[in-house]
């Protein structure tokens, strides 16, 4: 958690604010909108295990904020930072995130008081089992209840932990891999999954650069490429977006702002090359494709055309937000812009894609993924080679006219879709819709004046009348 202003309000607060300033325009009863905003559960574990000759405990959450919709989603997180008011607020924004993209799940969320690099593989191993018997003993992972998904400090290898323990756990019940989503395509995951949040963030601007009207707001012009981008936090997240933009969409990373430093370089920095060279444990400093420079808070108010905030909460807050020379803003990670940033940001012109929105991709295709695991079959494993034969007839029909193709186009229009492309083309159309949905809340109602008060104003309706259609 960034550290900010006394006078800043904290993660939950800052979620709350946000939330009233939305509900504020909506036609509802104060318990109503009281019922739509408090977290419904939240279970604390604190538990033993013996690692080196002694036993350890640790402090362990799973809140459920919302459960209109079941089962409930969200991630798992493995961080010191890790405690009841943070996993609360994600919830929370799971529920609103996976409401605004059109999933049918609840929001749900849960940590474990933990730093991975304080223990072997091994150690984390039994550590991630425990605590998902834990979980598992109240329900709170569970196929059809709650199911989790990789978070900060955890990924495929931590799903593949959970899901193996509670298969264990149940093994009678036929849909028990879908009990946690993010796992390795090999044991039931889905190919996209680990870019899927990057991807989304693409996708994301990719749409906001098909509205004329946004971009002029933004005080922008033409599309993404050749724009000037800063991306804070490299992790999955941050590399993804900036792999994609940078590699498929032709803008310039030029700056990449992480806890070691800040590399720069205007002509735009590699990111493949970069993620490499950290990966491989060379110091950052010695990276050859850009310019080194050491931690600095103000590094990410340098100027730039878009500011990708990808990593952890309130980066941009009290304390900073008036320097930030970006036009646009896009929320990569949760909660990165604090309520009273967020003011100071609108008010200086600039615009905003909120997280809700923005990081909706891995929630998305979290939910593909679910879907294959309880159907028990592969996206395209029914339709693809029959689209394939259809192709083929259309094409050598028209090539019986005279008419010719290119090989490479052939190439790409003759092979049916397989998972991957079903995965993106899903994830883009989710996309697609959502920002259309902020859009018409907000020219349905201009009162709310930005992208973050239509998007909460919009799922705030829809869970109201979820409620109100159950007899709530």
């Amino acid at each position: 958690m960034v550290k900010s202003s006394s006078k800043e309000l904290n993660f939950r607060q800052s979620v709350d604010v946000m939330f009233n300033r939305a509900a504020s325009f909506v036609d509802l009863s104060p318990k109503m909108i009281e019922k739509i905003r408090v977290c419904n559960a939240t279970y604390t574990v604190r538990f033993g295990v013996k690692l080196r000759g002694e036993v350890h405990t640790f402090v362990g959450y799973r809140a459920v904020h919302s459960e209109h919709k079941e089962p409930v989603k969200g991630g798992i997180r493995y961080s010191l930072d890790v405690n009841q008011d943070e996993v609360e607020a994600l919830a929370a924004l799971m529920t609103y995130k996976t409401a605004l993209v059109e999933v049918p799940f609840g929001g749900s969320k849960g940590g474990l008081c933990i730093n991975p690099k304080d223990w072997t593989e091994e150690e984390l191993e039994r550590i991630t089992r425990r605590f998902t018997f834990e979980l598992s003993r109240r329900d709170l992972i569970h196929p059809s209840l709650n199911v989790p998904a990789p978070d900060m400090g955890t990924g495929e290898r931590e799903m593949a932990w959970m899901m193996d323990e509670y298969r264990r756990l149940h093994n009678e019940n036929i849909d028990a891999i879908a009990c946690v989503t993010g796992k390795p395509v090999h044991l039931g995951g889905i190919e996209g999954r680990v870019e899927a949040t990057g991807r989304g963030v693409q996708y994301a601007l990719r749409e906001f650069f098909r509205h004329p009207d946004d971009i002029k707001k933004a005080g922008l012009r033409g599309d993404l490429d050749g724009k000037k981008i800063i991306v804070q936090g490299l992790g999955n997240v941050g590399y993804h977006a900036a792999l994609f933009l940078s590699e498929e969409d032709g803008s310039k990373i030029v700056s990449v702002i992480e806890r070691a430093g800040t590399i720069r370089n205007p002509k735009g920095i590699d990111i493949r090359a970069l993620k490499e060279h950290i990966s491989s444990g060379e110091d950052m400093s010695k990276f050859e494709g850009g310019v080194f420079e050491e931690p600095n808070p103000d590094a990410i108010c340098e100027p730039c055309d878009i500011l990708i905030p990808a990593a952890l909460e309130g980066v941009i807050n009290v304390d900073n937000a008036h320097a930030v020379k970006a036009n646009l803003v896009i929320e990569a990670a949760n909660g990165p812009v604090t309520a009273m940033a967020d003011k100071i940001l609108r008010d200086k012109g600039v615009f905003i894609i909120p997280d809700m929105y923005a990081n909706a991709g891995g929630v998305t295709v979290s939910y593909f993924e679910w879907v294959k695991n309880v159907n028990h079959i592969r996206f395209g494993r029914l339709q693809r080679r029959n689209e394939e034969r259809k192709y083929h007839i259309l094409i050598d029909a028209l090539e019986s006219q005279g008419m010719n193709f290119k090989k490479s186009f052939k190439k790409e229009y003759l092979e049916g879709a397989g998972e991957l492309a079903l995965v993106r083309a899903g994830l883009d159309d989710t996309m697609r819709a959502a920002y259309m949905n902020i859009k018409t809340a907000l020219e349905n109602n201009p009162e709310l004046e930005d992208m973050r008060t239509a998007a909460f104003f919009s799922v705030i309706e829809d869970i109201a009348l979820h409620y109100r259609s159950i007899g709530l």
